[in-house]
Protein backbone atom coordinates (compact mmCIF):
# COMPACT_ATOMS: atom_id res chain seq x y z
CA UNK A 1 0.00 0.00 0.00
CA UNK A 2 1.22 3.49 -0.74
CA UNK A 3 0.97 4.55 2.89
CA UNK A 4 2.94 1.55 4.13
CA UNK A 5 5.63 2.09 1.51
CA UNK A 6 6.02 5.65 2.63
CA UNK A 7 6.34 4.60 6.26
CA UNK A 8 8.92 1.95 5.48
CA UNK A 9 10.94 4.43 3.48
CA UNK A 10 10.80 6.91 6.31
CA UNK A 11 12.04 4.29 8.73
CA UNK A 12 14.87 3.38 6.44
CA UNK A 13 15.78 7.04 6.03
CA UNK A 14 15.83 7.58 9.73
CA UNK A 15 18.14 4.61 10.09
CA UNK A 16 20.46 6.02 7.47
CA UNK A 17 20.44 9.42 9.19
CA UNK A 18 21.55 7.76 12.40
CA UNK A 19 24.67 6.40 10.61
CA UNK A 20 23.09 3.04 10.38
CA UNK A 21 23.08 2.99 14.15
CA UNK A 22 19.80 1.04 14.36
CA UNK A 23 19.00 -2.40 13.02
CA UNK A 24 16.23 -3.07 10.53
CA UNK A 25 12.77 -3.18 12.07
CA UNK A 26 11.72 -6.73 11.32
CA UNK A 27 8.18 -5.89 12.43
CA UNK A 28 7.70 -4.13 9.05
CA UNK A 29 7.42 -6.36 6.00
CA UNK A 30 9.84 -5.77 3.11
CA UNK A 31 8.45 -4.60 -0.16
CA UNK A 32 10.08 -7.32 -2.24
CA UNK A 33 12.01 -10.58 -1.88
CA UNK A 34 15.23 -8.80 -2.87
CA UNK A 35 14.81 -6.33 -0.06
CA UNK A 36 14.27 -9.16 2.39
CA UNK A 37 17.67 -10.59 1.44
CA UNK A 38 19.44 -7.26 1.95
CA UNK A 39 22.03 -7.55 4.85
CA UNK A 40 21.60 -5.73 8.08
CA UNK A 41 23.63 -2.61 8.77
CA UNK A 42 26.66 -2.64 11.15
CA UNK A 43 26.08 -1.07 14.54
CA UNK A 44 27.23 2.49 14.90
CA UNK A 45 29.57 3.99 17.50
CA UNK A 46 28.43 4.11 21.11
CA UNK A 47 25.96 6.72 22.02
CA UNK A 48 27.23 9.91 23.54
CA UNK A 49 26.45 10.59 27.10
CA UNK A 50 27.33 8.99 30.48
CA UNK A 51 27.19 5.23 29.88
CA UNK A 52 27.35 2.66 32.66
CA UNK A 53 30.94 1.64 32.02
CA UNK A 54 32.09 5.28 32.07
CA UNK A 55 30.83 6.09 35.53
CA UNK A 56 33.67 7.05 38.04
CA UNK A 57 32.58 4.57 40.69
CA UNK A 58 32.78 1.72 38.21
CA UNK A 59 36.28 2.76 37.14
CA UNK A 60 37.42 3.02 40.76
CA UNK A 61 36.07 -0.41 41.68
CA UNK A 62 37.67 -1.89 38.59
CA UNK A 63 41.06 -0.42 39.47
CA UNK A 64 40.79 -1.62 43.06
CA UNK A 65 39.99 -5.15 42.01
CA UNK A 66 42.89 -5.11 39.55
CA UNK A 67 45.30 -3.91 42.24
CA UNK A 68 44.00 -6.49 44.67
CA UNK A 69 44.52 -9.25 42.14
CA UNK A 70 48.06 -8.10 41.35
CA UNK A 71 48.80 -7.75 45.06
CA UNK A 72 47.56 -11.24 45.87
CA UNK A 73 49.64 -12.71 43.06
CA UNK A 74 52.69 -10.71 44.17
CA UNK A 75 52.32 -11.78 47.79
CA UNK A 76 51.98 -15.39 46.75
CA UNK A 77 55.15 -15.18 44.68
CA UNK A 78 56.97 -13.37 47.49
CA UNK A 79 55.84 -15.94 50.03
CA UNK A 80 57.04 -18.76 47.79
CA UNK A 81 60.42 -17.09 47.22
CA UNK A 82 60.99 -16.34 50.93
CA UNK A 83 60.05 -19.85 51.95
CA UNK A 84 62.31 -21.39 49.28
CA UNK A 85 65.28 -19.24 50.33
CA UNK A 86 64.51 -19.89 53.98
CA UNK A 87 64.82 -23.65 53.58
CA UNK A 88 67.76 -23.94 51.20
CA UNK A 89 71.35 -24.63 52.47
CA UNK A 90 73.16 -21.58 53.76
CA UNK A 91 76.51 -20.08 52.65
CA UNK A 92 78.53 -21.17 55.72
CA UNK A 93 81.46 -23.30 54.56
CA UNK A 94 82.39 -24.69 57.98
CA UNK A 95 80.88 -25.15 61.42
CA UNK A 96 81.14 -22.06 63.55
CA UNK A 97 79.83 -20.39 66.69
CA UNK A 98 77.83 -17.18 66.86
CA UNK A 99 77.31 -15.12 70.01
CA UNK A 100 73.96 -13.30 70.34
CA UNK A 101 74.18 -10.55 72.98
CA UNK A 102 71.26 -9.77 75.25
CA UNK A 103 68.91 -7.06 74.06
CA UNK A 104 69.48 -7.46 70.32
CA UNK A 105 66.37 -7.29 68.15
CA UNK A 106 65.53 -9.33 65.08
CA UNK A 107 67.14 -6.88 62.66
CA UNK A 108 70.36 -6.67 64.68
CA UNK A 109 70.50 -10.46 64.97
CA UNK A 110 69.90 -10.89 61.24
CA UNK A 111 72.60 -8.33 60.45
CA UNK A 112 75.05 -10.19 62.71
CA UNK A 113 74.23 -13.52 61.08
CA UNK A 114 74.79 -12.09 57.60
CA UNK A 115 78.04 -10.39 58.69
CA UNK A 116 79.33 -13.68 60.09
CA UNK A 117 78.53 -15.44 56.80
CA UNK A 118 75.84 -17.67 58.33
CA UNK A 119 72.89 -16.45 56.24
CA UNK A 120 72.89 -14.97 52.75
CA UNK A 121 70.20 -12.28 53.09
CA UNK A 122 69.14 -10.68 56.36
CA UNK A 123 65.96 -9.28 54.79
CA UNK A 124 64.63 -12.76 54.07
CA UNK A 125 65.45 -13.86 57.61
CA UNK A 126 63.65 -10.85 59.13
CA UNK A 127 60.62 -11.31 56.85
CA UNK A 128 60.35 -14.98 57.73
CA UNK A 129 60.70 -14.37 61.46
CA UNK A 130 58.28 -11.46 61.67
CA UNK A 131 55.64 -12.30 59.06
CA UNK A 132 55.63 -16.07 58.82
CA UNK A 133 56.91 -17.62 62.03
CA UNK A 134 56.12 -14.69 64.38
CA UNK A 135 59.08 -15.76 66.50
CA UNK A 136 60.69 -12.38 67.15
CA UNK A 137 59.95 -12.60 70.88
CA UNK A 138 61.32 -16.15 71.14
CA UNK A 139 64.94 -15.54 70.05
CA UNK A 140 67.32 -16.11 72.96
CA UNK A 141 70.76 -14.64 73.66
CA UNK A 142 73.75 -16.93 74.01
CA UNK A 143 76.52 -18.70 72.10
CA UNK A 144 75.33 -21.21 69.54
CA UNK A 145 77.03 -23.81 67.39
CA UNK A 146 75.97 -23.41 63.75
CA UNK A 147 76.70 -26.41 61.51
CA UNK A 148 78.09 -26.18 58.00
CA UNK A 149 75.60 -24.91 55.35
CA UNK A 150 72.85 -24.49 57.93
CA UNK A 151 69.59 -23.19 56.44
CA UNK A 152 67.87 -20.11 57.83
CA UNK A 153 65.18 -22.37 59.27
CA UNK A 154 67.82 -24.39 61.10
CA UNK A 155 69.47 -21.23 62.42
CA UNK A 156 66.12 -19.87 63.62
CA UNK A 157 65.28 -23.17 65.33
CA UNK A 158 68.64 -23.07 67.13
CA UNK A 159 68.06 -19.52 68.40
CA UNK A 160 64.48 -20.28 69.46
CA UNK A 161 65.42 -23.49 71.28
CA UNK A 162 68.21 -21.64 73.10
CA UNK A 163 70.50 -24.66 73.40
CA UNK A 164 73.83 -22.93 73.88
CA UNK A 165 77.09 -24.80 73.41
CA UNK A 166 79.14 -26.08 76.33
CA UNK A 167 82.47 -27.28 74.88
CA UNK A 168 85.58 -25.19 74.27
CA UNK A 169 89.27 -25.48 73.45
CA UNK A 170 91.90 -22.81 74.13
CA UNK A 171 94.76 -22.26 71.69
CA UNK A 172 97.42 -20.04 73.30
CA UNK A 173 99.42 -17.55 71.25
CA UNK A 174 102.79 -18.75 70.03
CA UNK A 175 102.07 -22.46 69.56
CA UNK A 176 103.24 -24.08 66.34
CA UNK A 177 100.74 -25.65 63.97
CA UNK A 178 102.02 -29.09 64.98
CA UNK A 179 101.37 -28.32 68.66
CA UNK A 180 97.87 -27.06 67.88
CA UNK A 181 97.04 -30.20 65.92
CA UNK A 182 98.25 -32.35 68.81
CA UNK A 183 96.07 -30.37 71.21
CA UNK A 184 93.01 -30.87 69.03
CA UNK A 185 93.74 -34.58 68.68
CA UNK A 186 93.83 -34.90 72.47
CA UNK A 187 90.47 -33.17 73.00
CA UNK A 188 87.90 -35.88 73.86
CA UNK A 189 84.85 -33.97 72.58
CA UNK A 190 86.18 -33.50 69.04
CA UNK A 191 85.89 -36.03 66.24
CA UNK A 192 87.52 -36.65 62.88
CA UNK A 193 91.10 -37.21 61.79
CA UNK A 194 93.76 -34.62 61.10
CA UNK A 195 96.24 -36.17 58.71
CA UNK A 196 97.98 -32.96 57.63
CA UNK A 197 99.49 -30.15 59.67
CA UNK A 198 98.22 -26.79 58.36
CA UNK A 199 100.75 -24.20 57.16
CA UNK A 200 102.66 -22.51 59.95
CA UNK A 201 101.17 -19.20 61.01
CA UNK A 202 97.78 -19.80 59.35
CA UNK A 203 95.80 -20.42 62.58
CA UNK A 204 94.37 -17.78 64.88
CA UNK A 205 94.99 -18.48 68.59
CA UNK A 206 91.84 -18.02 70.65
CA UNK A 207 89.30 -19.88 72.77
CA UNK A 208 86.94 -21.69 70.40
CA UNK A 209 83.54 -23.00 71.44
CA UNK A 210 81.87 -25.87 69.67
CA UNK A 211 79.18 -28.49 69.99
CA UNK A 212 80.09 -31.93 71.26
CA UNK A 213 81.23 -34.13 68.39
CA UNK A 214 82.41 -31.27 66.15
CA UNK A 215 84.87 -32.20 63.42
CA UNK A 216 88.52 -31.30 64.01
CA UNK A 217 89.12 -30.37 60.39
CA UNK A 218 86.21 -27.93 60.48
CA UNK A 219 87.66 -26.32 63.59
CA UNK A 220 91.00 -25.93 61.77
CA UNK A 221 89.17 -24.30 58.86
CA UNK A 222 87.49 -21.95 61.30
CA UNK A 223 90.85 -20.95 62.84
CA UNK A 224 92.25 -20.24 59.39
CA UNK A 225 89.20 -18.21 58.43
CA UNK A 226 89.43 -16.13 61.60
CA UNK A 227 93.10 -15.40 60.91
CA UNK A 228 92.45 -14.34 57.31
CA UNK A 229 89.55 -12.09 58.28
CA UNK A 230 91.57 -10.40 61.03
CA UNK A 231 94.58 -9.73 58.80
CA UNK A 232 92.37 -8.39 56.00
CA UNK A 233 90.74 -6.04 58.49
CA UNK A 234 93.92 -4.59 60.02
CA UNK A 235 96.15 -4.64 56.92
CA UNK A 236 94.84 -1.27 55.60
CA UNK A 237 95.73 0.34 58.97
CA UNK A 238 99.45 -0.56 58.75
CA UNK A 239 102.19 2.06 59.01
CA UNK A 240 103.38 3.46 55.70
CA UNK A 241 107.12 2.98 56.25
CA UNK A 242 107.33 -0.72 57.09
CA UNK A 243 110.33 -2.65 55.67
CA UNK A 244 108.09 -5.41 54.27
CA UNK A 245 105.27 -5.40 51.72
CA UNK A 246 103.25 -8.61 52.04
CA UNK A 247 100.86 -10.03 54.59
CA UNK A 248 102.95 -13.19 54.71
CA UNK A 249 105.99 -11.20 55.85
CA UNK A 250 103.86 -9.53 58.51
CA UNK A 251 102.79 -12.93 59.87
CA UNK A 252 106.42 -14.16 59.86
CA UNK A 253 107.64 -11.16 61.84
CA UNK A 254 104.62 -11.34 64.18
CA UNK A 255 105.44 -14.97 64.97
CA UNK A 256 108.98 -13.94 66.01
CA UNK A 257 107.61 -11.15 68.20
CA UNK A 258 105.13 -13.59 69.73
CA UNK A 259 107.91 -16.01 70.70
CA UNK A 260 110.17 -13.27 72.08
CA UNK A 261 107.80 -11.79 74.67
CA UNK A 262 104.70 -12.82 76.54
CA UNK A 263 103.76 -9.31 77.64
CA UNK A 264 101.16 -7.62 75.50
CA UNK A 265 102.37 -4.11 76.37
CA UNK A 266 105.89 -4.94 75.18
CA UNK A 267 105.00 -6.32 71.77
CA UNK A 268 104.97 -2.97 69.88
CA UNK A 269 108.43 -2.14 71.25
CA UNK A 270 109.86 -5.60 70.55
CA UNK A 271 108.43 -5.25 67.05
CA UNK A 272 110.16 -1.89 66.67
CA UNK A 273 113.54 -3.53 67.43
CA UNK A 274 113.15 -6.03 64.60
CA UNK A 275 111.67 -3.42 62.24
CA UNK A 276 114.65 -1.13 62.92
CA UNK A 277 117.04 -4.00 62.24
CA UNK A 278 115.36 -4.83 58.96
CA UNK A 279 115.63 -1.21 57.89
CA UNK A 280 119.37 -1.25 58.64
CA UNK A 281 119.83 -4.63 56.92
CA UNK A 282 120.96 -6.16 60.23
CA UNK A 283 120.46 -9.76 61.20
CA UNK A 284 117.50 -10.29 63.49
CA UNK A 285 119.44 -12.70 65.76
CA UNK A 286 116.36 -14.22 67.37
CA UNK A 287 116.91 -17.43 69.35
CA UNK A 288 113.35 -18.75 68.75
CA UNK A 289 114.12 -18.95 65.02
CA UNK A 290 117.05 -21.28 65.76
CA UNK A 291 114.87 -23.46 67.99
CA UNK A 292 112.20 -23.72 65.30
CA UNK A 293 114.71 -24.80 62.69
CA UNK A 294 116.21 -27.43 64.98
CA UNK A 295 112.92 -28.82 66.29
CA UNK A 296 111.14 -28.86 62.95
CA UNK A 297 108.21 -26.93 64.36
CA UNK A 298 107.50 -29.43 67.13
CA UNK A 299 108.15 -26.99 69.98
CA UNK A 300 111.07 -26.49 72.32
CA UNK A 301 114.35 -28.42 72.27
CA UNK A 302 114.25 -29.42 75.91
CA UNK A 303 117.85 -28.23 76.31
CA UNK A 304 119.91 -25.08 75.77
CA UNK A 305 121.03 -24.01 72.33
CA UNK A 306 124.62 -25.05 71.62
CA UNK A 307 127.16 -22.54 70.38
CA UNK A 308 127.72 -24.65 67.30
CA UNK A 309 123.99 -24.49 66.57
CA UNK A 310 124.05 -20.71 66.71
CA UNK A 311 126.66 -20.75 63.95
CA UNK A 312 124.91 -23.47 61.94
CA UNK A 313 123.62 -22.42 58.51
CA UNK A 314 119.90 -23.17 58.27
CA UNK A 315 117.02 -21.29 56.54
CA UNK A 316 115.62 -20.37 59.97
CA UNK A 317 118.84 -19.28 61.71
CA UNK A 318 118.59 -15.49 61.86
CA UNK A 319 122.09 -15.35 63.34
CA UNK A 320 123.61 -16.54 60.06
CA UNK A 321 121.12 -15.20 57.48
CA UNK A 322 119.71 -11.73 56.93
CA UNK A 323 116.07 -10.87 56.56
CA UNK A 324 113.06 -12.94 57.57
CA UNK A 325 112.92 -16.75 57.71
CA UNK A 326 111.00 -18.50 54.90
CA UNK A 327 107.88 -19.18 57.02
CA UNK A 328 106.43 -18.15 60.37
CA UNK A 329 107.86 -19.97 63.38
CA UNK A 330 104.55 -20.07 65.30
CA UNK A 331 100.95 -18.88 65.13
CA UNK A 332 100.86 -15.27 66.35
CA UNK A 333 97.90 -13.75 68.13
CA UNK A 334 96.05 -10.55 67.39
CA UNK A 335 98.26 -8.33 69.57
CA UNK A 336 101.47 -9.49 67.86
CA UNK A 337 99.98 -8.96 64.39
CA UNK A 338 98.87 -5.46 65.32
CA UNK A 339 102.30 -4.74 66.83
CA UNK A 340 104.26 -5.47 63.65
CA UNK A 341 101.85 -3.46 61.51
CA UNK A 342 101.95 -0.50 63.91
CA UNK A 343 105.26 -0.82 65.82
CA UNK A 344 106.38 1.67 68.42
CA UNK A 345 108.43 4.63 67.16
CA UNK A 346 111.86 3.96 68.71
CA UNK A 347 115.53 3.73 67.80
CA UNK A 348 115.99 0.52 69.82
CA UNK A 349 118.16 -2.21 68.32
CA UNK A 350 118.62 -4.51 71.34
CA UNK A 351 116.68 -5.94 74.26
CA UNK A 352 117.44 -8.34 77.09
CA UNK A 353 115.48 -9.84 79.96
CA UNK A 354 115.36 -7.66 83.06
CA UNK A 355 114.46 -10.32 85.62
CA UNK A 356 110.85 -9.19 86.07
CA UNK A 357 109.40 -11.00 83.08
CA UNK A 358 109.97 -7.97 80.86
CA UNK A 359 112.90 -6.60 78.90
CA UNK A 360 115.46 -3.80 78.99
CA UNK A 361 115.74 -2.04 75.64
CA UNK A 362 118.83 -0.29 74.28
CA UNK A 363 119.71 1.84 71.28
CA UNK A 364 123.48 1.22 71.39
CA UNK A 365 125.52 -1.92 71.85
CA UNK A 366 127.42 -0.47 74.84
CA UNK A 367 124.16 0.13 76.70
CA UNK A 368 123.04 -3.33 75.72
CA UNK A 369 126.23 -4.89 77.18
CA UNK A 370 125.55 -3.19 80.51
CA UNK A 371 121.98 -4.53 80.49
CA UNK A 372 123.29 -8.02 79.65
CA UNK A 373 125.74 -7.89 82.58
CA UNK A 374 122.88 -7.05 84.91
CA UNK A 375 120.88 -9.90 83.49
CA UNK A 376 123.75 -12.37 84.02
CA UNK A 377 123.74 -11.62 87.73
CA UNK A 378 119.98 -12.13 87.90
CA UNK A 379 120.26 -15.28 85.80
CA UNK A 380 122.78 -16.86 88.19
CA UNK A 381 120.47 -16.22 91.10
CA UNK A 382 117.55 -17.75 89.22
CA UNK A 383 119.54 -20.87 88.36
CA UNK A 384 120.83 -21.22 91.91
CA UNK A 385 117.29 -20.99 93.24
CA UNK A 386 116.04 -23.54 90.71
CA UNK A 387 118.81 -25.99 91.62
CA UNK A 388 118.11 -25.54 95.34
CA UNK A 389 114.41 -26.16 94.79
CA UNK A 390 115.17 -29.24 92.69
CA UNK A 391 117.49 -30.66 95.36
CA UNK A 392 114.92 -29.99 98.07
CA UNK A 393 112.25 -31.75 96.03
CA UNK A 394 114.54 -34.75 95.41
CA UNK A 395 115.35 -34.99 99.10
CA UNK A 396 111.67 -34.86 100.00
CA UNK A 397 110.95 -37.68 97.54
CA UNK A 398 113.76 -39.77 99.10
CA UNK A 399 112.30 -39.29 102.57
CA UNK A 400 108.83 -40.29 101.38
CA UNK A 401 110.17 -43.46 99.77
CA UNK A 402 112.23 -44.31 102.87
CA UNK A 403 109.22 -43.84 105.13
CA UNK A 404 106.87 -46.05 103.12
CA UNK A 405 109.17 -48.79 101.78
CA UNK A 406 111.08 -51.40 103.83
CA UNK A 407 113.28 -54.31 102.89
CA UNK A 408 112.31 -57.91 103.70
CA UNK A 409 114.75 -57.83 106.67
CA UNK A 410 113.06 -54.71 107.97
CA UNK A 411 115.72 -52.33 106.65
CA UNK A 412 114.44 -49.28 104.86
CA UNK A 413 115.40 -49.05 101.22
CA UNK A 414 116.84 -45.67 100.39
CA UNK A 415 116.32 -44.63 96.78
CA UNK A 416 119.12 -42.28 95.84
CA UNK A 417 117.97 -39.00 94.37
CA UNK A 418 119.30 -37.35 91.27
CA UNK A 419 120.11 -33.69 91.53
CA UNK A 420 118.30 -31.72 88.88
CA UNK A 421 120.53 -29.19 87.20
CA UNK A 422 120.48 -27.24 83.97
CA UNK A 423 120.66 -29.33 80.82
CA UNK A 424 124.21 -30.08 79.86
CA UNK A 425 125.84 -29.69 76.51
CA UNK A 426 127.18 -32.50 74.41
CA UNK A 427 130.75 -33.63 75.22
CA UNK A 428 133.24 -31.02 74.19
CA UNK A 429 130.58 -28.33 73.58
CA UNK A 430 129.46 -25.36 75.62
CA UNK A 431 125.80 -24.61 76.10
CA UNK A 432 124.39 -21.25 75.12
CA UNK A 433 121.32 -19.56 76.51
CA UNK A 434 117.92 -20.94 75.57
CA UNK A 435 114.53 -19.31 75.44
CA UNK A 436 112.46 -21.59 77.66
CA UNK A 437 109.32 -19.53 77.33
CA UNK A 438 109.73 -17.96 80.78
CA UNK A 439 112.99 -16.00 80.62
CA UNK A 440 113.51 -14.42 77.17
CA UNK A 441 117.01 -14.31 75.80
CA UNK A 442 119.04 -11.23 75.00
CA UNK A 443 119.40 -10.17 71.42
CA UNK A 444 123.08 -10.44 70.69
CA UNK A 445 125.34 -8.00 68.91
CA UNK A 446 124.51 -8.00 65.20
CA UNK A 447 127.01 -9.25 62.67
CA UNK A 448 126.97 -6.79 59.81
Amino acid sequence: MPGESRNWGQNRGSQSGAYFGAHRDYGVLPRSPAEALEPDYAPGPPMEGPGLHQRPIVKFLSNVMTLMFVGVVGLALLFYYVRTQFDQPGPLGYSTVVAIPKGEGVREIASRLEREGIISDQRIFVAAVVLYFRAQAKLKAGEYAIPKQASMRSVLDTLVEGKAILQSVTIPEGLTSFQIVERLKAHPELTGKLDLVPPEGSLMPDTYRFARGADRSELIARMQSEQRKFIERIWPTRASDLPFETQKDAVILASIVERETGRAEERPRVASVFVNRLRKNMRLQSDPTIIYGLSGGRGTLGRPILKTEIQQMTPYNTYTMKGLPPTPIANPGRAALEAVLRPAKTNDLYFVADGTGGHAFSETYDDHKDAVSEWRVIEKKIRARQEAEAKAQAKQEQQQVAATTTASEGTAIIVPGVAVTAASAAPGEDAAEVDNGEVPLPVRKPKL
